[in-house]
């Protein structure tokens, strides 16, 4: 019963191959956006971990900022 349902009438191989693609597929997504994540926040740390007064204001002059700034107050 259990092989009856790995088999799928003939059908199983090409399930299951699009299965594990999708799997593998969604999994390699995953770990190339944690490492650029991880990547991003370590720099984001270097420029601004010891973040005084005069580099928040230069963040904030920068228009980048600015304009990340303005779309987070609409959430």
């Amino acid at each position: 019963m259990i092989y009856e349902m790995f088999l799928m009438n003939g059908y199983g191989l090409y399930v299951w191959s699009a299965f594990a693609f999708t799997i593998l597929s969604f999994l390699s997504l995953y770990l190339v956006i944690k490492i650029q994540y991880v990547k991003e926040k370590n720099k984001f740390i270097a420029k601004f971990g010891t973040l005084n007064s005069e580099k928040a204001a230069y963040a904030k002059s920068q228009s980048i900022n600015r304009q990340i700034l303005s779309n987070t107050s609409r959430i």
